[in-house]
């Protein structure tokens, strides 16, 4: 895995975000979640349209992390009023998803250190997360990373509630 490459996405990669986005959120998700409930989902939140607003955002980013030129996951970033909860000097990792078949090789490792990486530069006081309160391997992969839980919220799966863990690393000393 010595081509590995992370890079912004653009809007001309907008059908490849929506294809990427909707493989691995369903292969995260789907083994624990009504099907109706991960149908409205894919369709609703993980649209063309939807997902050109979030891209048009200038509080977000999106990168790719690609392995020989093949796109094998992706992380979104939130910047000020982008936030999904109002932190002052905060970057939140709204999204980091990874293809199955490249589970336990370092790729969301890597995605993380960007993440980090931009919040140093940023100046950041601190990065926070949601995370679904039944994604044990994220809530660990984060737990290993220094994060510590901090609040809850809820997060809508079509006509599910679910209750997401907060978590937060300081950038500070």
């Amino acid at each position: 895995m010595n081509e590995i490459e992370i890079y912004k996405v653009t809007i001309n990669d907008i059908n490849l975000l929506q294809a990427i986005s909707r493989q691995t959120f369903s292969e995260t998700f789907s083994e624990l979640n009504n099907p109706s409930d991960m149908q409205s989902y894919l369709t609703e939140e993980l649209s063309v349209e939807k997902l050109i607003s979030e891209l048009n955002n200038p509080h977000s980013d999106f990168y790719f992390i690609s392995n020989k030129h093949m796109v094998i996951g992706y992380l979104k970033l939130n910047f000020g009023p982008a936030q999904t909860e109002p932190y002052n000097h905060a970057i939140e990792i709204e999204r980091i998803y990874i293809l199955k078949e490249f589970h336990g090789k370092q790729i969301g490792q890597l995605l993380y250190d960007k993440a980090i990486e931009i919040g140093q530069q940023q100046n950041a006081d601190f990065v926070w997360l949601g995370v679904w309160e039944k994604n044990l391997r994220a809530i660990a992969f984060y737990k290993k990373n220094g994060f510590e839980e901090f609040d809850k919220h809820f997060f809508r799966l079509g006509n599910d509630l679910q209750t997401d863990i907060l978590m937060k690393l300081s950038l500070k000393d």
